[in-house]
């Protein structure tokens, strides 16, 4: 029978740390299969180029949502049923997305995807919750890097399935992983009473408070909406770009993504040097990756050997840009106040998802009207913007 947590348990086991991370990868999966589909996907459900994009913003949409309406609860009622309900609306949607025939019905279980699947930003407090301040760095970069190799890995195990049984089967395998894992979190996670004391409306209404007097949180939060804003413009139109110029099956994309993979490395990394306190020090390093990552191959794109091994380079630098920086981000939130721990995280991550639907959706459209160069100009520009406000912190400071 599962335990409650208790107020003075201050160390997390080996063991739990373990559950939440896998079950923060499985989770978050959900809002990337899309990702590198977005080809056969539109073609199927006879959406235009010009609006492919919107199969990844939606998803992206309805996170958001999910983060500013339903993470609150987690300041509320108990997480365990929290957690466990959430997972319920995902199946249900995932069946939605898989037996979908025109795009209406698709997009509509896009956004029920997103939203349900924000149980993952419910675990990640928890896990904040259930570690002392000491090793706290570290326990949130391991759950972290669980839930960022879920979505590294959701991209090339979606573009495989896909290439064998077709863009259906991986929502359906996907809808049966997520049933066995409601069951399976039942069982094994502690339950977790929240001490609030707000009603549902004043703690939804108490995110813009929250956002007003933390400007530590404005920042942090902008800085990864710009990371991630440029990581998901890449992911949403390099699959279209290597299988129009290169000529790649979805077999041929899922090896590229799978190479982005190795990128979760800077997550447990990124928690151990922001424990040390060089949070600024990764910063700086994160956002300069990601301008010249961009940089390189909005420059280079002859279609050479040479530009098809930059791409492979940057897929995972990118990867490592986003990883360190939100590991470091979120290490600094989870220590502004355990009473609003789970609101604080879903509005961090609430105004960072917004910055990657804008990337996923300028991403889309510049692809399909001004090409890859087009797409890759605003990748550039995205973190340049972040690297511009980065050199106000000192002055603000």
């Amino acid at each position: 029978m599962s335990k409650s947590i208790s107020k003075a348990q201050n160390e997390i086991s080996t063991t739990m740390m373990v559950v939440l991370a896998v079950a923060c990868g499985l989770i978050v999966a959900n809002l990337y299969y899309s990702q590198t589909l977005v080809g056969p996907i539109s073609t199927a459900l006879g959406l235009p180029s010009g609006a492919a994009g919107l199969i990844v913003t939606l998803t992206q949409i309805g996170y958001v949502v999910g983060l500013l309406f339903i993470v609150p609860l987690s300041d509320k009622i108990e997480n365990r049923r929290l957690i466990v309900t959430s997972l319920a609306t995902v199946v249900l949607a995932l069946i939605l997305a898989a037996v979908s025939t025109e795009s209406t019905l698709f997009l509509t279980a896009a956004l029920l995807i997103g939203s349900g699947s924000v149980v993952a930003q419910i675990l990640v407090p928890l896990a904040a919750a259930l570690s002392s301040e000491k090793q706290r760095g570290r326990v949130v970069g391991n759950v972290m890097s669980g839930l960022l190799l879920g979505i590294m890995l959701a991209r090339p195990i979606s573009s495989l399935v896909a290439g064998i049984w077709g863009w259906r089967t991986i929502f359906v395998l996907s809808a049966v992983g997520m049933a066995l894992l409601a069951l399976w979190l039942a069982k094994v996670l502690p339950k977790r009473n929240p001490e609030s004391t707000l009603t549902y409306i004043q703690l939804v209404a108490s995110l813009m408070e929250l956002f007003k007097k933390n400007p530590i949180l404005r920042r942090r939060a902008f800085y990864q909406a710009c990371l991630f804003g440029s990581f998901s413009l890449f992911w949403t139109t390099v699959p279209l770009h290597l299988a129009d110029e290169y000529g790649m099956s979805q077999q041929g994309i899922a090896l590229f993504a799978l190479v982005g993979v190795a990128g979760a490395i800077a997550a447990p990394i990124g928690g151990r040097l922001a424990d040390r306190g060089l949070t600024r020090a990764i910063t700086f390093g994160a956002i300069v990756t990601a301008v010249v990552s961009f940089l390189l191959i909005a420059v280079f794109h002859n279609h050479s050997l040479f530009t098809l091994v930059l791409l492979f380079v940057v897929a995972v630098t990118l990867d490592m840009a986003v990883s360190g920086n939100l590991v470091t981000s979120q290490r600094i939130i989870f220590s502004l106040g355990s009473e609003a721990r789970g609101r604080l995280n879903g509005l961090f991550m609430a105004i960072f998802f917004i910055g990657g639907a804008v990337g996923s959706f300028l991403g889309g459209l510049a692809y399909a009207h001004g090409g890859w160069v087009s797409s890759a100009s605003i990748g550039v520009a995205l973190p340049f913007i972040a690297f511009l406000y980065f050199l106000t912190e000192r002055k603000s400071r």
